[in-house]
């Protein structure tokens, strides 16, 4: 079986070292209309994927989020896309079970850490990986991949980081995802095309 539909799921460590169970695909969702969300979710889990990022790049991400929480209770739902503490704040309200973002927000960072709840910020060079691990976070999204080197890049900056696991998200697709996946300091693997594929899997099978 392809990689990309089996589910997968093991113990990693995140923000100030909390364990939780992680998906390996972590599939970036965006809800433009509300309506949206059942077809698209419904989806990945005829998939077999638990798990969806809904993005904070529409104005109905906090409704699709505590929609989603409510009706699917055995996906882990998170928020995306997340670049600031009102965002994160909404999100967590909407009842977020982890937050990414693009880059590094020590405000998000902060209410993550005092509510308990995975932060998986983007970090792309040494300078963001250790401001990340000055606030305790060991897994980190790497985004966009394709643009910032790719899975050679991952492991030059394995080297000095060891402790340090990736989240590789963007340029990552059906072509190469099994050669992240045998890396073992990616913990899992980020991207929208999880979304097409279920949904083109989920029509061809009906």
């Amino acid at each position: 079986m392809n990689s990309l539909f089996r589910m997968n799921t093991w113990v990693i460590k995140s923000l100030f070292e909390k364990e939780i169970m992680m998906e390996k695909f972590i599939p970036v969702v965006v809800i433009k209309v509300l309506a949206e969300t059942d077809r698209i979710l419904t989806a990945l889990k005829h998939n077999n994927i638990n798990c969806a990022e809904i993005t904070f790049r529409t104005a109905c991400a906090a409704d699709a989020i505590a929609y989603a929480v409510a009706n699917y209770p055995d996906m882990e739902i998170g928020a995306g896309t997340v670049i600031n503490a009102d965002q994160c704040e909404a999100a967590l309200k909407a009842g977020a079970t982890f937050i990414v973002s693009p880059g590094l927000s020590p405000s998000v960072a902060k209410i993550c850490n005092e509510r308990n709840v995975p932060y998986y910020p983007g970090c792309v060079t040494p300078t963001e990986i250790m401001a990340a691990l000055e606030l305790g976070i060991t897994t980190v999204k790497f985004f966009p991949a394709n643009i910032y080197g790719g899975l050679k890049a991952l492991k030059a900056l394995s080297a000095p980081f060891p402790q340090v696991k990736f989240i590789p998200t963007g340029g990552v697709d059906r072509s190469n995802i099994d050669e992240f996946l045998a890396f073992d300091k990616v913990a899992a693997i980020g991207g929208s095309f999880f979304v097409k594929e279920s949904l083109e899997k989920m029509e061809a099978d009906q």
